[in-house]
């Protein structure tokens, strides 16, 4: 299921969120009665965290999804909104896995603080190059380097750089999955 409330006005944005997260926990619960794994993905998280009802609804999610056979993941440009919730700690403290990429240094310096980084690994999230960040699981803080070469349908496929973008990325998939 895919869910998209951009284009709902701000009277309707907020209710329309509590009933997408009503949605999908009506659909966790129907999952984990099955015996299967639902993976939520809400892209830009920050929105979520700017309402309390949402923000209080979406701390529930981390707190509740992994015993329900849930997985949550949140994504964000945006990781000073991100990180202005007071609830961020919540969501922080049960969260195993982490993937970082360019930090601002501001956004960097905050981050170091919240999730105990120290010099040293905030450096591979400064201004990184595209596919480079760290990834943090439980304690364990790596670096990575993840750099696909250009002229592959599978690189032409999974840009995000618009400029790079092609028309028909569903095209390149079935070639690309074709050759496997």
């Amino acid at each position: 299921m895919c869910f998209d409330v951009r284009n709902l006005g701000d009277a309707l944005r907020k209710i329309g969120m509590l009933i997408v997260q009503e949605s999908v926990w009506n659909k966790v619960s129907q999952n984990r009665n099955s015996g299967r794994t639902t993976r939520f993905y809400i892209d830009e998280m920050h929105l979520l965290l700017k309402e309390p009802q949402t923000a209080e609804y979406t701390v529930g999610i981390y707190k509740r999804f992994r015993k329900w056979k849930a997985i949550p993941c949140g994504l964000t440009q945006n990781i000073k909104d991100f990180l202005a919730s007071e609830l961020i700690e919540s969501i922080f403290e049960n969260t195993e896995f982490i993937c970082l990429l360019a930090q601002a240094p501001r956004d960097r310096l905050i981050l170091m603080d919240k999730l105990e980084l120290s010099e040293s690994q905030a450096e591979f999230v400064n201004n990184s190059d595209p596919g480079c960040g760290l990834i943090k699981f439980g304690d364990t803080v790596i670096p990575f380097e993840n750099k696909f070469p250009k002229n592959t349908h599978t690189y032409r496929l999974i840009t995000t750089n618009p400029n790079e973008k092609s028309d028909n990325q569903a095209e390149i998939l079935q070639k690309e999955v074709a050759t496997v």
